[in-house]
């Protein structure tokens, strides 16, 4: 069975009319609205009072509620461009008012706002450069915003399911404001320059046996092209196990809510969509997966990256 949704922001659905009208005219039975999202300039052309919403950072569009928050080092931001008091069960209410299903579509590791603010926890490169829009998953504090966040974006709201976005690491790509770095790096440095050397996955890579210092040395070494030694693994297995703890810990705070997870099939992806560990049960009712680019870019993507010290073969 083939499920038709649309994405969209509440301000899309907020004093437009026309718009659920216009969901059904295409087909679509529901739609996948945002409740926590990352910063973003948005167009909104069919909408009859605006043209353009400048989001200017990550929000929860729930009311932050204190007694949700107290006690965590990490609290969401609320929209300061929007008027309603709850934007998000406001058009969620509109949308099943017309018949249509609402799916929570809840961004959780992708927040620079949160990072600039807490550096300490975002994720650094192997030349000691931290990525503010990335929130690494290692850190107890991270999973404990993540479910909370989640917990709080489906509360005593109308919603049929919640889909999870940047539900792990999130790595080189997708930084949120312009980027002039792309085809910088050919795809191996890119995921070398993805993996996460902060204090947390340090100590993760100690657990399993490696030098966390040959290990950051190794990745830089790497980057340049050098040679050095085979320990994609284990670092691997570290990423999927903090994004997997995270996991655990939101789809408890949503439990009895169908989830869609935002993953990709290579297990070496880092972004909106982690990806995931080949074989390993997920505890969710579907897992959303990019379908760009298509083609042979999309299946040499897909493959694995030769580890550390090995050759790559460039298609």
């Amino acid at each position: 069975m083939v499920t038709l949704t649309g994405h969209a922001y509440c301000w899309d659905v907020l004093g437009d009319p026309a718009f659920p009208d216009r969901v059904a005219e295409l087909g679509l039975s529901s739609v996948t609205l945002a409740a926590a999202y990352h910063g973003v300039r948005a167009a909104t052309p069919m909408h009859p009072r605006h043209q353009i919403v400048d989001a200017s950072h990550g929000a929860l569009y729930r009311p932050v509620r204190p007694e949700a928050w107290r006690g965590h080092r990490l609290r969401p931001l609320t929209p300061g461009w929007m008027t309603a008091a709850d934007p998000f069960a406001e058009a969620a209410a509109t949308l099943r008012a017309a018949g249509l299903a609402v799916t929570a579509w809840v961004v959780l590791a992708h927040n620079s706002r949160l990072g600039e603010a807490n550096p300490d926890l975002t994720v650094v490169n192997c030349y000691g450069e931290r990525y503010p829009y990335a929130l690494c998953p290692s850190w107890p504090d991270v999973r404990e915003y993540a479910a909370t966040l989640a917990a709080e974006a489906v509360r005593d709201a109308p919603v049929d399911a919640v889909s999870l976005e940047s539900c792990g690491q999130m790595g080189l790509a997708h930084t949120g404001h312009h980027d002039r770095t792309a085809d910088a790096w050919p795809p191996p440095a890119q995921r070398w320059l993805s993996v996460c050397c902060c204090a947390a996955c340090r100590t993760s890579w100690a657990e399993r046996g490696l030098d966390p210092a040959r290990v950051v040395s190794a990745l830089a070494a790497d980057v340049r092209g050098e040679a050095t030694v085979d320990f994609a693994e284990a670092i691997l297995d570290a990423r999927h196990e903090a994004a997997r703890l995270m996991r655990e810990r939101v789809l408890a705070a949503v439990a009895g809510l169908p989830v869609i997870l935002h993953g990709n099939p290579d297990p070496w992806a880092a972004g909106p969509s982690p990806g995931l560990p080949a074989g390993e049960p997920l505890d969710v009712h579907a897992v959303l997966v990019p379908a760009w680019p298509a083609g042979r870019t999309r299946r040499a993507r897909s493959r694995r990256p030769s580890p550390p010290g090995t050759a790559s073969t460039p298609t």
